[in-house]
């Protein structure tokens, strides 16, 4: 289990509490009662942390996926969908940025116009940034219901991952 978390990024107290809530369970379990993971559970995990990307929440994703007319392929499709989009709006904000110091390193300055839209894409860039952080912050929630679910508190590192 050990090398699954860190192949993912995800804590073992994580891994844990998808097993508990029934979201994501080993294909089996060693003597010891440890948690065994083998390929065959990764493409599970994989939409689950995709669905977990696009916003939804542990128990949307859980409902999805028991879904009897789920379609994986959706899930990779709206991350490419998604991918692209911000791809596009970075390469926008670049051109505009490029533009802009051109402009400056003539002599120009910015028009009011140029300096608005400038403004509104470096807003939408930001936007993207903290929905990304909102993911990160539902990943230590997900490690706190752990917490208090009665499992140890996160160590330093633990914590520290986002």
């Amino acid at each position: 289990m050990g090398e699954l978390a860190k192949l993912t990024g995800l804590t073992i107290r994580t891994l844990r509490y998808y097993d508990q809530i029934g979201l994501f369970s080993p294909s089996g379990y060693s003597e010891g009662g440890y948690r065994l993971y083998d390929r065959s559970d990764l493409p599970r995990l994989q939409q689950i942390l995709a669905l977990k990307e696009l916003g939804l929440t542990l128990e949307e994703t859980k409902a999805i996926l028991a879904d009897p007319g789920y379609d994986p392929l959706e899930v990779v499709t709206l991350q490419i969908a998604r991918l692209r989009d911000q791809i596009g709006r970075q390469q926008r904000l670049m051109r505009a940025l490029l533009n802009v110091s051109a402009r400056m390193r003539a002599g120009e300055q910015p028009t009011v116009e140029g300096f608005a839209q400038l403004l509104s894409m470096m807003n939408q860039s930001h936007e993207s940034y903290f929905a990304e952080r909102r993911t990160s912050i539902d990943r230590r929630l997900d490690r706190l219901g752990g917490w208090l679910a009665g499992e140890a508190p996160p160590t330093p590192q633990e914590e520290e991952r986002p």
